[in-house]
């Protein structure tokens, strides 16, 4: 497995410039190819390369695509799964060949004295240096700073740890390789270590026997901060810290918190997830703690190794002379080393935390003796202060700036909590448990039969009092005993972790004021939300944030805010926490709901008339992003999508979910997590400081052109998803949807509910299986039919697309990743796909319209651009996505052939494990798959 088909001119620099690539994969390959061939078999390895070479055969057009399924139709399934393993493996290696070459090509450049490119910090400076933006606006984007990276949970990223970490043994050992100067006997030890990983990774199985629990996702969230997160989150944000006060030292003051504080729905997301419950909740935050004390422990540990200053060489401080004093008996023989005694108090101190906290979780804690826990991460960090003050004092400044200088940033970035926690469920829950409180209470028998003005009221009232629904004899149903158990252990870790491990709540599908107060109702009950007496006005440390998913909810979603801030007391609640309020946008259930442009300019505008009702309503808006991996569920490149906001939108602040295969390809390793955030961090900045939207006087005009395009594809996208008789038949028969939910792959169902319904379904599972089967429809269908209604072949109106292309951020991203969705996809192999449809009409009526907006699509798309090369503005992603592109034609072949006996009836493990792979193989691949 060692050839790669190239589309670039071999005399091309980019070609010489990817040289090192190839070789990379050349090895991979080979390593790989070697190892099939001594674990499987002859036999495996021969059908491995002639599915291979024939794939590229067929992506050369020397044989028709017909012959290579006719060739996989025969091939038994015990032969079919070590072929599915092998182009599995070989995907996941390529993709670890392509992380280190964009490595490698960012440190050619840098080395080469060039200008720092967009989305890194260098370059965000250079620009705001340049710009001069105003002193009032840095102080206001700088009063509250926040990026926060929330990861999620994620059917499709079923990566076992023992495969995740020998990932990263290969990546270490291949980016030795690339850096490193070897002799040809010292190269070939490393390859023969290679090999042994390599080995050790085909032994392993990458697939689960048994369903991924909710306790399993925790555990995978938590491990990308053991390798990288722990580490790179407090490097940025001492640098971002650093540059920020040299540059505005007035708008950033001393007590402002980090820029870059990460969150987490996994354990907290309980949407449609009825695996999750209170003991969840308490697990998730607790191994969370029990993750960053086992750090600050270790990191203790090898503190004490450094800081072995003698005190007959050199001054410390009185107040690191108390706390030696205070390690006692146990730390006498270091009498004569006061850092390492101070260092065994605090380390005595955080082993009784963590016995507080997290009891029985944490690796390293040692028998406290006594010593009492820090109450918050405040009085550790004073204690680390200690320390620093005394280095700076006398002459050992350069040590306080190492790794104590870690630690400390550390504890401001993670405190005691690690990540910050959100609660999220759907209000139809909500008001499903508000309903049986007050009944059970005798307050209001029929709560979900009132109108809204009358709910409200209610709500109001029971906001207004101390007095509790839920007494001790009260007997609830399993849901509503759920909810309650749920947000009385929230109250409990705010009480021991802090405020920061469970400050927000989400509510999915918000369409009212009253959804907003039955939320807190529901904290209330829990002692999390206190209604406040006489002067004294209510306090909640959980904000309340809605969740606007549907095109029509985003289109009311600024009138509901305004409506829910005219009540006094949500607004004095508001007002106690300086008028701050957090609106998440769904970017999944508005893609499915209208299609991609209608989502897109839905989210758009969205955002303008929030951003307006923020500031007739004088509050400090925080746009929280849901986006998945997919564009078809708000993906795409993080730094564009950001500069596309509309103005106003960012001020400072930005929450976005991190989803799936985009978690492994961010932040599974040290380096590509800084990049990754420093992007993150970098777009924030601009978009905040800067005038990125770019259309002056003419943005009315342009808003009301996009509302007449966004129509359109809407109702192109509606016409066939929502109303062609047999689209759903068609849907369920044509991908693996009804597979996912059979497989393995995730602790939460497929659908919100047990129905067929498109609308019940779950964007992730919606948008994978249109991915798995290339067809990709969710990123792009009913775009073609949009522009060419309203422009045609006219060459004025094509001008004017084609001039807010090259001056409008927002529309060149929704362009730009449009044609990376066009890219990825297949008809070709969507057709093998479409064959498993019985019904013949159905298939041809919708297969023929995919076909024919695809076609639209892609006509539209270079009539805009000026060009029919799609990848055009993306060299890495061009070569990345045609050069794999043959490795990824035996795996959907196989996955057709799979999902045909699976539905003939065999349905036996080995055809399920079949399916299985192939998906993960895929996912994989397309990186980006839901």
């Amino acid at each position: 497995m060692t050839d790669a088909v190239s589309l670039f001119d071999p005399n091309d620099p980019e070609r010489v410039a990817t040289e090192p690539l190839r070789e990379d994969i050349r090895l991979l390959g080979r390593v790989l190819g070697e190892i099939i061939c001594e674990q499987s078999g002859q036999h495996v390895f021969d059908l491995v390369e002639h599915a291979r070479t024939e794939s590229f055969r067929v992506r050369r057009s020397e044989i028709d695509r017909a012959e290579l399924a006719d060739f996989f139709a025969d091939v038994g399934v015990d032969e079919a799964i070590p072929v599915v393993r092998a182009f599995c493996q070989f995907l996941l290696l390529a993709n670890l060949a392509e992380d280190i070459h964009t490595e490698r090509r960012r440190r050619v450049h840098v080395q080469s004295g060039e200008a720092a490119p967009d989305s890194t910090l260098a370059a965000t400076w250079r620009k705001l240096d340049e710009s001069r933006p105003d002193p009032d606006r840095v102080a206001a984007a700088l009063a509250d700073a926040l990026v926060a990276p929330v990861i999620t949970a994620h059917p499709t990223e079923t990566r076992r740890r023992s495969v995740f970490e020998a990932q990263g043994r290969i990546t270490e050992l291949m980016r030795y390789l690339d850096r490193t100067a070897l002799d040809e006997t010292e190269r070939d030890e490393v390859v023969e270590e290679l090999r042994r990983h390599v080995t050790a990774l085909w032994q392993t199985a990458i697939t689960r026997l048994s369903r991924v629990r909710i306790q399993d996702e925790i555990e995978m969230g938590l491990r990308y901060y053991q390798a990288s997160l722990l580490e790179m989150i407090p490097k940025l944000n001492l640098e971002v810290d650093r540059q920020l006060r040299e540059r505005w030292p007035e708008a950033r003051p001393a007590s402002a918190p980090p820029v870059v504080r990460p969150g987490s729905w996994i354990g907290g997301d309980r949407d449609g997830n009825p695996n999750v419950d209170a003991s969840v909740v308490e697990r998730a935050s607790r191994r969370a703690s029990a993750v960053v004390l086992e750090h600050y422990l270790a990191e203790l540990a090898l503190l004490q190794n450094e800081l072995s200053m003698s005190r007959r060489l050199v001054e410390v401080d009185d107040a690191v002379r108390q706390l030696a004093a205070q390690a006692g008996p146990s730390a006498e023989w270091r009498a004569d080393e006061p850092y390492r005694q101070a260092l065994s108090w605090l380390r005595a101190r955080l082993s009784s935390t963590a016995a507080a906290v997290a009891p029985g979780l944490v690796e390293g804690a040692s028998d406290p003796e006594g010593a009492p826990a820090y109450p918050k991460p405040e009085a550790f960090l004073a204690d680390l202060d200690v320390i620093d003050s005394s280095l700076r004092a006398h002459h050992g400044a350069a040590l306080a700036e190492g790794r104590l200088a870690a630690v400390r940033a550390a504890v401001s970035s993670f405190g005691f909590h690690l990540q910050s926690l959100d609660l999220r469920q759907n209000s139809e829950v909500h008001e499903q448990v508000v309903a049986e409180l007050l009944a059970w209470a005798g307050a209001c028998r029929e709560y979900t039969s009132l109108a809204e003005d009358e709910k409200v009221r209610l709500l109001t009232a029971e906001l207004s009092t101390r007095r509790p629904l839920v007494g001790p004899r009260a007997a609830f149903s399993e849901v509503t005993a759920r909810e309650l158990g749920i947000n009385a252990v929230a109250a409990k870790i705010i009480a021991e972790l802090g405020p920061a491990a469970i400050p927000n709540y989400i509510i999915s599908m918000c369409t009212s004021v009253s959804d907003m107060l039955e939320v807190l109702l529901l904290l209330k009950e829990a002692g999390v939300y206190d209604p406040g007496a006489g002067a004294e006005p209510p306090s909640c440390p959980i904000n309340v944030i809605p969740l606007f998913e549907t095109i029509e909810d985003l289109r009311q979603s600024a009138a509901t805010l305004v409506a829910t801030l005219s009540v006094p007391l949500y607004r004095d609640l508001v007002a106690g926490k300086g008028m701050a309020q957090e609106v998440m946008l769904g970017y999944s259930d508005s893609n499915k709901d209208g299609g991609y442009l209608a989502a897109n300019w839905a989210l758009y505008r969205a955002e303008l008339d929030l951003v307006e009702a923020a500031k007739q309503t004088g509050v400090r808006l925080r746009l929280f992003h849901g986006r998945g991996g997919t564009v078809g569920r708000g993906g795409g490149p993080s730094y564009s999508a950001i500069l596309a906001q509309p103005p106003g939108a960012v001020a400072g602040s930005l929450r976005l979910t991190e989803q799936g295969e985009i978690i492994a390809a961010k932040y599974a390793e040290p380096r590509r997590a800084y990049r990754n955030l420093e992007i993150l961090v970098a777009a924030t900045l601009e978009a905040s400081l800067l005038d990125t939207e770019g259309l002056g006087e003419q943005a009315e005009e342009v808003y009301a052109l996009f509302d007449d395009l966004a129509e359109r594809a809407r109702v192109a996208y509606s016409a066939l998803v929502h109303e062609t008789p047999g689209f759903v038949e068609y849907f369920l028969a044509s991908t693996p949807v009804s597979e996912i939910g059979a497989l393995n792959i995730g602790s939460r169902p497929a659908s919100r509910k047990p129905t067929a319904s498109i609308r019940d379904l779950r964007a992730i599972p919606w948008v994978l299986a249109w991915s798995q089967s290339r067809v990709m429809l969710p990123g792009w269908y009913g775009v073609g039919t949009a522009f060419e209604q309203w422009a045609g072949d006219d060459p004025a109106k094509l001008a004017v697309l084609r001039d807010l292309n090259e001056r409008w951020p927002f529309f060149r991203a929704v362009l730009s990743n449009l044609a990376q969705v066009l890219a990825k996809s297949d008809l070709g192999l969507a057709s093998r796909y479409a064959e498993l449809v019985p019904d013949a009409r159905v298939r041809e009526q919708v297969f023929g319209a995919i076909c024919a907006e695809h076609a639209r699509t892609l006509k539209m798309h270079a009539a805009i651009t000026g060009t029919d090369d799609l990848l055009a503005d993306n060299a890495a992603l061009k070569r990345s996505v045609y050069n794999r592109f043959p490795y990824l034609e035996p795996l959907n072949h196989l996955q057709v052939e799979f999902l045909r006996r699976y539905r003939a009836g065999d349905q036996s493990d080995r055809v399920r494990l079949g399916i299985h792979l192939t998906m993960n193989g895929l996912a994989t691949a397309l990186r980006n798959s839901g």
